[in-house]
């Protein structure tokens, strides 16, 4: 895997850059789509996910500067690379998810018929944007044996180079397809305000938390499990409660 996808003249395209980008615009397209099949203030959707993206890729970045400072310890500029690689999901989610709510709380929108709006995109927007994970070589996997290990040997991959790993990128965007599928066969049957966002929660805790058992790369250890798990634990708490409160959406 090549984490430059070509270069036009001296200036590099990188894959991270590119399906990350594309990640965002269909989560976004999704969120408008929804917005305006409920009758929602739709023309609020590009502001909400340009907000939700900036807000998010912050988050995301902050908490991957936290789990690996010796990155930036010799080149603070390096902080804002962000076209190679380097960001953590759940910072995106958790900074994403409050940038966008205040934003629409400012305008006072229905909160949680918004984030159901945007979760199946968020779900996609993942499964496309993990693929740049995959080129760039960051959020790499344990050393396998299995027959669909992948080995990377570009010498400016992220990734520990000439041995055959868990192509975990590819079971986080394998993930988030699912979940998205799912949101989408279910979504029009979940008629409670909230339950969307709630299933949403409930599957990304439940695939992150068992993907991170094949992760080699450090995201801190509290005993048994790492940092991003112990986030997971909290997302799916709040999965779990969303998915049991009883206020009918309003339409």
């Amino acid at each position: 895997m090549n984490p430059i996808l070509f270069s036009i003249g001296s200036i590099n395209i990188y894959a991270y850059s590119v399906f990350l980008t594309a990640g965002c615009l269909l989560g976004m397209g999704w969120a408008m789509r929804a917005a305006r099949l409920w009758e929602l203030e739709y023309k609020l959707a590009p502001i909400a996910g340009i907000i939700t993206v900036v807000s998010g890729i912050i988050g995301a970045r902050a908490l991957y500067i936290s789990l690996y400072p010796q990155e930036f310890s010799e080149n603070l500029f390096k902080i804002f690379y962000i076209w190679q690689g380097g960001l953590v999901f759940s910072g995106a989610v958790i900074f994403g998810s409050l940038g966008g709510l205040l934003f629409l709380h400012s305008k006072k929108q229905p909160l949680l018929d918004w984030l159901d709006c945007f979760a199946p995109g968020i779900a996609l927007g993942q499964a496309i944007g993990r693929l740049g994970c995959f080129f760039a070589g960051c959020c790499y996997g344990k050393p396998t044996d299995l027959p669909w290990g992948v080995t990377f040997t570009n010498t400016t991959s992220l990734a520990p180079l000439f041995q055959s790993l868990h192509p975990t990128q590819l079971y986080h965007s394998l993930a988030g397809l699912i979940t998205f599928l799912i949101l989408l066969i279910f979504g029009n049957r979940l008629q409670t305000e909230g339950r969307i966002t709630g299933l949403f929660l409930v599957l990304f805790s439940v695939f992150r938390f068992i993907i991170e058992f094949f992760r080699a790369d450090n995201r801190g250890e509290f005993g048994p499990l790492s940092a991003t798990q112990l986030i997971t634990l909290v997302f799916f708490s709040i999965g779990i409660y969303l998915l049991s409160i009883h206020k009918k959406r309003s339409a």
